[in-house]
């Protein structure tokens, strides 16, 4: 590699994953959520991975993201997750992309882009209020994918908004108005093989929500959908890694400071690591702040001073560095291990966000196991 810096991707962990999804899921299909390059692991390895374990489809955000898996190679079912806007719609069509939609205008887009029994999914808001048919327009719409030639409705689903904490109402709630259209729709003689809403903490903590077939997105990355879920997510394997190599080492001596700023002072005389990734890669800014740690020689060592562009430093204390040490950032070294949940806690935010922002610039290494890192 040209660079110190590399993101180790373990896809037997991915297939890992999908098992344990699959057998959590019992007779419902499993699909891999690949979207946001597959979480910000990459798309296409991990698609092809998720599918040599079982999965029986990958759902994208883009028609963009779903063509570059056809590029790929992959040619099992791609589903879109959401209704796109007319100008990608003849190229979903072309590339054999189910489409999700939710009103009489995504039908008419599929007709102008002279499909032909092109597979739909029916998405109805049931309270998450993102996207899709109210309840009292599902009717209307179904009936519109049933009389157009354009179409076949093949999937009827929902997007559960508080599945991650299972002690929460409002998901029963939710449940219990999708279970009403699924019957309501049947009672009219529509069956879609495929109704599906439950998520990666549905799969896992909602046996209502699993229905014929699931989307698990967070899951297959091997990270828990949230604490709520916790319990239910301890055969998930991490599959990210965030590896570097130390860049440069010096001395400082007390009342130094160091990066933009010079927010933080030291108090004794310690040995300072250079760490060739920054913000610009995907480590937040403020990681300093929050009390962001890194793993060189099998030990948690700080970062201090602000995390800039291209580099970050590392209190060392006086035990022995080297240029070219290695350096953890996400992933186990030794017995300890830094994940990306613990950023999250420091940040304020979620996993999802932490492995989704590591930036392209990042070389992805496929196949690279983190008890090899």
């Amino acid at each position: 590699m040209s660079r110190w810096a590399w993101a180790g991707i373990d896809l037997d962990a991915v297939r890992h994953n999908v098992g344990v999804l699959r057998r959590a899921a019992g007779d419902a299909q499993v699909w891999a959520v690949v979207k946001a390059n597959g979480y910000g692991h990459g798309a296409l390895d991990v698609g092809r991975a998720a599918l040599d374990a079982g999965a029986a489809g990958l759902c994208v955000a883009l028609v963009d993201e779903g063509v570059a898996l056809r590029d790929g190679g992959i040619t099992a079912p791609i589903l879109v997750l959401s209704q796109q806007p007319d100008d990608d719609v003849a190229r979903a069509v072309r590339h054999q992309l189910a489409m999700t939609v939710y009103s009489g205008a995504g039908v008419a887009a599929l007709e102008r882009a002279g499909a032909r029994e092109h597979p739909v999914h029916l998405k109805v808001d049931t309270g998450m209020r993102r996207v899709g048919a109210t309840a009292g327009a599902v009717a209307e719409v179904a009936r519109r994918i049933d009389d157009s030639p354009a179409a076949r409705l093949v999937g009827l689903c929902t997007h559960l908004a508080v599945a991650d904490e299972p002690d929460d109402p409002r998901t029963a709630t939710q449940l219990d108005a999708f279970d009403a259209v699924v019957s309501d729709l049947a009672a009219a003689g529509l069956r879609p093989p495929l109704i599906h809403a439950a998520n990666s903490a549905g799969t896992l903590a909602h046996p209502r929500a699993r229905h014929t077939m699931v989307r698990a997105g967070i899951a297959v990355y091997g990270i828990s959908p949230g604490p709520g879920v916790d319990h239910l997510a301890g055969e998930l394997r991490p599959v990210m890694s965030l590896v570097a190599r130390v860049s440069w080492v010096k001395r400082v001596e007390p009342g130094d400071g160091i990066s933009y700023g010079l927010r933080h002072t030291f108090d004794r005389p310690t040995t300072v690591a250079t760490v060739p990734i920054g913000y610009a890669d995907g480590v937040p800014r403020r990681l300093f702040h929050g009390g962001g740690q890194v793993l060189i020689g099998g030990r948690r060592r700080p970062i201090v001073g602000v995390v800039t562009m291209d580099q970050l430093m590392v209190d060392c204390a006086d035990d022995p560095v080297t240029i070219g040490d290695e350096v953890v950032l996400l992933g186990r070294q030794g017995t300890e291990r830094v994940t990306a949940t613990e950023w999250a806690d420091r940040l304020g935010t979620i996993a999802y966000e932490i492995t989704c922002g590591i930036s392209p610039r990042i070389p992805r290494i496929p196949r690279l196991p983190l008890d090899r890192v």
